[in-house]
């Protein structure tokens, strides 16, 4: 009889792996990065952890075995979601994993451009001695979290360390810890005029595409800042860049676009209001780890015990 199968898409440190095991000793595991390690097992594989481009030939065909998927991201807009939800698998996401290093993003960006930082590391490279003009400061400041989950939480509890007004958007509405106004993503225009920072913390789904663009700047204040680590589809990406060369707003962070890499002829690589970092915000020693003991040995204990994977579980209807 034929072991069923966990396939792991991803380099794993061995504690990792060892865990793994040890909940589904009779099981076979198979986990490494590089296709050749996995390509021949997806088709078997009862569970997959990791998406990967062209995975769907294989897991979806009609002979295939998949029952869950478990994302290592937490956006699942690239993933073929129509088809899993036909298909009656699971999918599970990531969520949540992100929430230190992408709030230490945000931070990081909205000091960098409040304080000048990437102007005074573009004059140490010159050996320039220059003020700048650096007069802001984030301290009492309002900042408006567009996306209130796991990221937009822990972003909230740091603002509050400066002392700011926090006013944060959800789809529910409804309030959470450390945020002074919730809004719904409807009354976006009544949140924009009151806003030093806007963080856009928002996945990608079909309500949330271009739910920035002109309109929404003009709405902002001309002294107030724009970070989106959310999804590049979010923002419409030239009506950013008109808002920042005609003053419209003050500037922006991005660690996200609307095609990624990010062209060598974007004007937003030459904006001196403008800090990019490469889709990075995310990116922690911990990540593995946090994955595979937050969200998929909890997951795998539920699952084993023929219940639904308990953190993290798709809604296909909200694509999150």
């Amino acid at each position: 009889m034929q072991r069923r199968k966990l396939v792991i898409t991803h380099n794993l440190e061995q504690n990792l792996l060892k865990e793994i095991n040890e909940i589904i000793p009779d099981w076979e595991v198979i986990a490494g990065k590089d296709k050749e390690v996995w390509q021949d097992h997806v088709k078997d594989a009862e569970i997959i952890a990791g998406w990967k481009k062209g995975l769907e030939e294989y897991c979806l065909a009609p002979d295939a075995k998949l029952k869950w998927l478990q994302s290592w991201s937490a956006g699942v807009n690239a993933m073929p979601l129509s088809q899993l939800e036909s298909k009656g698998i699971f999918l599970t996401s990531a969520n949540g994993v992100h929430a230190y290093p992408i709030s230490e993003t945000i931070f990081a960006l909205m000091l960098g451009l409040t304080r000048k930082i990437h102007t005074y590391v573009k004059n140490q490279q010159a050996k320039t001695w220059h003020h700048a003009n650096m007069n802001l400061e984030i301290h009492e400041k309002t900042i408006g979290i567009i996306g209130v989950g796991a990221i937009g939480k822990e972003t909230a509890k740091i603002a509050k360390a400066f002392g700011m007004r926090v006013l944060g958007v959800r789809h529910s509405g409804k309030p959470a810890e450390n945020v002074d106004g919730m809004y719904t993503t409807a009354q976006l225009d009544e949140i924009l005029p009151q806003c030093d920072y806007v963080a856009v913390t928002l996945p990608l789904t079909k309500d949330t595409r271009h739910l920035f663009g002109a309109n929404q700047f003009r709405q902002m204040k001309p002294t107030a800042f724009i970070i989106n680590i959310g999804r590049g589809e979010i923002v419409v990406e030239q009506e950013l860049i008109e808002a920042l060369q005609n003053g419209t707003i003050a500037g922006a962070g991005l660690d996200v676009f609307e095609r990624e890499p990010l062209s060598a002829e974007s004007p937003l690589w030459d904006m001196e209001n403008v800090i990019i970092t490469p889709h990075t915000s995310g990116s922690t020693q911990h990540y593995n780890q946090r994955v595979v003991e937050n969200i998929l040995i909890p997951n795998l204990k539920n699952y084993l015990s023929e219940e639904e994977p308990g953190v993290n579980l798709v809604d296909y209807k909200k694509g999150y």
